[in-house]
């Protein structure tokens, strides 16, 4: 259903809500349907935690088919009270529940849900539609090229990995907490990307309520807007992806200048890391964080954590991924050995930029949490590291690849290893 005060259902749904008396949907929903339901009827409220909800829906259901062996069948209409012994609704012979969902209840909707929890379930489905397709609508927009991302109660992965991708148009979902139209544009503002234009669409459906505007970035992020609803954005022009960033173009540590994996060995390193096929990396001694953001420009899809004993880690991590415009690297200040990893990501790759003497017992706290076929590669300077390396490793379990060497320019001979497990 749409959220309109009087929504238009068509003449099947409304047969189906004629012979209901158990329906289910949010408070909203209710609301909105109430005159439409019969004299006698009991409703389920839609609210977290979801297992509640389900519990009830299954003790409809498993009560009954214990006597009846009946196939359950769930009529969901698109769009806690305790269950009493009321007569079932039929339909063919079958009992079935009515749930109510806004829009489309397969575009992240509440079907996806039904269809995780309740397998056996059979499902017939009469959609509205979905607020990003509306708004499109209202804008006269096509959309068959619109990637969509949901932020309504996920993290910002997939929209980073949109922006980083330099996704040209793009429909998003918000939510009233984290992820609102102006949480959104400012991060885009954050990380260099203010090249989108943005519309916003409110109460989508609801003629009395609804508003679209149209604003910039830096115009959304002062405005709040009702709730529920969504934004398109476009971008006014592309800008190209960088491949291999310039060393002199990163904040660096005072001093320091040599403190950086240098752009020809970071690009072998991610090769040797082979990133395409892993999904977590761990970059331990990020200290400018050149490798956690070449990577993560280059294969977005990726979640990095990174790892630096300095202080001064934390501010040059902000300062270049902003600079080079790569969002959602987690970054740690602290001693890698120290660090409670208990809620991190398990790694896959694992990339040692720096060690502190502590290499062996490095490799041992990496051996512990590393996923099964997963690397770990090391940039060795010197002669005396690489041997304790491979000593190390082998002593350890991994098993030891190929390793290149490679000189740079004036810079002591470097050696690439990578270990597996």
């Amino acid at each position: 259903m749409s959220d309109a005060p009087e929504p238009w259902l068509e003449p099947k749904a409304l047969e189906a809500i004629k012979q209901g008396k158990v329906f289910s949907g949010g408070k909203r929903h209710h609301e909105i349907m109430r005159p439409f339901l019969p004299e006698s009827y009991e409703w389920i409220d839609i609210t977290v935690p979801l297992l509640n909800v389900f519990a009830q829906y299954k003790q409809i259901f498993n009560g009954h088919f214990s006597e009846q062996r009946e196939p359950s069948c769930m009529h969901v209409l698109s769009s806690s009270d305790e269950i009493g012994r009321s007569q079932w609704s039929m339909v063919n012979g079958q009992r079935f529940i009515v749930v109510f969902a806004s829009g489309d209840p397969l575009f992240f909707g509440f079907a996806n849900t039904i269809l995780r929890e309740m397998p056996d379930a059979e499902i017939e489905l009469f959609p509205s539609f979905n607020s990003l397709q509306t708004l499109a609508h209202r804008m006269l927009m096509p959309y068959h090229d619109m990637r969509i991302v949901s932020l309504t109660g996920r993290p910002w992965h997939e929209f980073d990995k949109a922006l980083i991708e330099r996704t040209p148009k793009m429909g998003v979902l918000t939510d009233n907490k984290e992820h609102t139209p102006a949480t959104i544009a400012q991060r885009m503002m954050d990380y260099g990307y203010d090249q989108y234009n943005l519309c916003v669409g409110e109460h989508l459906g609801n003629l009395e309520k609804e508003r679209i505007t149209y604003l910039s970035l830096a115009e959304a992020t002062q405005r709040s807007f009702d709730n529920p609803n969504c934004l398109i954005l476009q971008a006014a022009h592309t800008s190209p992806r960088i491949f291999g960033i310039p060393d002199d173009q990163f904040a660096i540590l005072e001093g320091r200048p040599r403190m950086i994996t240098k752009a020809p060995i970071r690009l072998l390193s991610l090769q040797a890391l082979d990133l395409y096929q892993k999904h977590t990396l761990w970059d331990i001694g990020f200290c400018t964080g050149s490798v956690s953001i070449e990577a993560k420009l280059q294969f977005p899809h990726l979640e990095i954590v990174s790892f630096e004993v300095r202080e001064e880690g934390k501010e040059l991590m902000q300062i270049n991924s902003q600079r080079f415009g790569a969002p959602g690297i987690t970054a740690l200040i602290g001693d890698f050995l120290t660090q409670d990893l208990s809620a991190l990501p398990r790694p896959d790759a694992v990339f040692i930029g720096g060690h502190n003497g502590q290499l062996s017992q490095m490799l041992e706290r990496i051996k512990s949490v590393l996923l099964p076929e997963g690397c770990v590669v090391f940039n060795s300077v010197s002669q005396e590291s690489q041997q304790a390396f491979k000593q190390q490793a082998g002593e350890k379990g991994f098993t030891l690849q190929p390793s290149m060497h490679i000189t740079l320019n004036d810079y002591n001979p470097i050696e690439i290893i990578k270990a597996t497990i």
